[in-house]
């Protein structure tokens, strides 16, 4: 397979992977704005998300006031077509990708990311209102989950779907952590509330946040417990947006395409491993839930800087199809 073959499977997944959870953390705090305390004022519940997502300069080039409301923020992280880290540019540069490797991917996927391109681009000509926003996210939700649907149900299992696989895992796992980390330590950062109502509240949001909340009552039958909730978002096998069966997911899509003798992605994949083997969810949080989500982030950034070396850095002389990425801060 050709490098830029790869790497547009690779980003053609990643995007529309990045799309959906954008609107995931996006979904979040909108839902968050409706029911919090009245003391919380905007500025409070939407600057960590700017952080957290890495668009704090972004967001000060086109807002020099410094001020922070709901309106710009949804407005930069959803439909601002300058900002590359956009769900609109998300779902442009996906499309994009997928329109180049059009002979490695179903009909039936390139019509329905097409189509949901068309849409989402007619869509957001408009402002976006915030009490109208959690609505959309649900449609992002759902065009996302069955673009993903008929790559596993139409494609042949082979190096295009292994890349393919590649991209929508790394960028969940990257995402989950900084979900993770964003609903529990920046929201939340009141020591003395953990154990109470608003603290239960939270890790219930962000279990639903991951399409997880069902699948936890059914697992664990004593409550929401913060120790419960690290062990199934971290280390579970068999939740899909956990980090380790995001980990193991990467390790059957490089074993599918094969490793590049010399490179560092066994390596890179090795070191990520040990990171989830070697601990436990009481460990995570007597460390600290946000110091491990950070070494973990880090770990992952490695494996793509590994991913950009072994597979995609070198074209060999063919012409560039695809457009630039919109890496944004993403592992």
């Amino acid at each position: 397979m050709l490098s830029r073959i790869a790497e547009s499977l690779y980003w053609m997944a990643r995007n529309l992977e990045r799309a959906d959870d954008t609107a995931r953390i996006l979904d979040i705090n909108v839902v968050f704005m409706l029911e919090a305390d009245e003391g919380a004022t905007e500025e409070m519940q939407w600057t960590p998300l700017l952080s957290i997502v890495g668009a704090d300069e972004a967001y000060l080039a086109r807002h020099p006031d410094g001020k922070v409301t709901v309106q710009r923020v949804i407005h930069l992280l959803t439909q601002d077509k300058d900002y590359g880290g956009s769900l609109y540019n998300s779902l442009r540069t996906g499309r994009e990708n997928a329109r180049v490797v059009r002979d490695r991917i179903s009909q039936e996927m390139w019509e329905a990311i097409n189509e949901f391109w068309l849409s989402t681009d007619r869509h957001l000509k408009a402002k976006l209102q915030p009490w109208r926003a959690a609505e959309f996210y649900a449609y992002v939700h759902r065009e996302v989950a069955l673009f993903f649907g008929l790559a596993q149900s139409t494609m042949m299992r082979g190096e295009a779907y292994g890349f393919t696989v590649l991209g929508s895992l790394q960028e969940r796992a990257d995402m989950t952590a900084r979900i993770l980390d964003v609903r529990y330590h920046l929201l939340l950062p009141d020591l003395t509330l953990v154990g109470s109502p608003l603290d239960y509240y939270q890790w219930g949001a962000l279990l639903k946040s991951l399409s997880g909340f069902e699948a936890y009552r059914r697992k664990y039958h004593s409550g929401i417990r913060p120790i419960d909730v690290v062990e199934f978002v971290l280390l579970d096998p068999d939740f899909p947006r956990s980090l380790r069966y995001c980990v193991d997911g990467l390790d059957r899509a490089i074993e599918r395409i094969g490793l590049v003798r010399g490179g560092l992605v066994a390596e890179r994949l090795a070191a990520l491993r040990a990171h989830l083997d070697a601990t436990s969810p009481r460990a995570v949080l007597d460390q600290g839930l946000h110091e491990y989500l950070d070494d973990f982030l880090a770990l992952l950034a490695a494996l793509t800087a590994a991913l950009q070396a072994d597979y995609f850095e070198a074209h060999m002389g063919e012409p560039e199809l695809s457009e630039p990425h919109p890496q944004g801060e993403a592992g």
